[in-house]
């Protein structure tokens, strides 16, 4: 409404409040994480830290998964030290051996494997390598990361008649 001694016309101003939207990074940089997840959340939680970093272009953010990957890998390093519950040892349980679905002979130990995945990712945070090395080595530690993931969660032990059984490989003598 105008004042009748001014010619101005007031407008209503039309304010289109935006809900903002958090990207998949934010929702998952605000995924909690520690001792109190099982051996497969922690791994799980990697994996999917590995893979945004792979698709993210944001200086910003791969800095930020590369840290919240850096602290997976070091709640995975107290996790790798413990017993496993009974339920990931009833997941890890088969009734049959199938080769293909078991961890290879030649599987590296898995606390060496976390410690790789840990200084690749350290390389990345230090931000001192090339755009295109800082891709490769990306790369390598996606890799890593899912050999380590399928590698921890194949089958270890064999149900038999007089009760578990650890499936032979190279680290017999470790359960992780």
């Amino acid at each position: 409404m105008a004042n009748t001694d001014n010619n101005t016309n007031t407008h209503h101003q039309i304010v289109d409040i935006q809900p903002v939207i958090e990207s998949a990074i934010s929702n998952l940089l605000k995924t909690p994480l520690g001792t109190t997840h099982d051996l497969f959340q922690v791994l799980d939680t990697c994996v999917r830290y590995v893979d945004a970093l792979v698709e993210c272009n944001d200086i910003a953010d791969r800095m930020a998964l590369c840290g919240r990957l850096l602290a997976a890998l070091e709640v995975l390093r107290v996790l790798l030290d413990q017993p496993l519950p009974e339920h990931l040892i009833e997941r890890l349980t088969v009734d049959k051996v199938d080769h293909k679905a078991c961890r290879s002979g030649g599987s590296i130990d898995s606390e060496e494997m976390r410690q790789y995945c840990s200084a690749l990712t350290l390389v990345l945070l230090n931000q001192q390598a090339p755009a295109d090395l800082q891709k490769h080595i990306t790369g390598l530690l996606f890799q890593m990361v899912s050999i380590m993931a399928d590698d921890l969660t194949a089958p270890r032990f064999l149900r038999t008649e007089s009760g578990l059984m650890m499936i032979e490989s190279k680290f017999t003598h470790i359960v992780h």
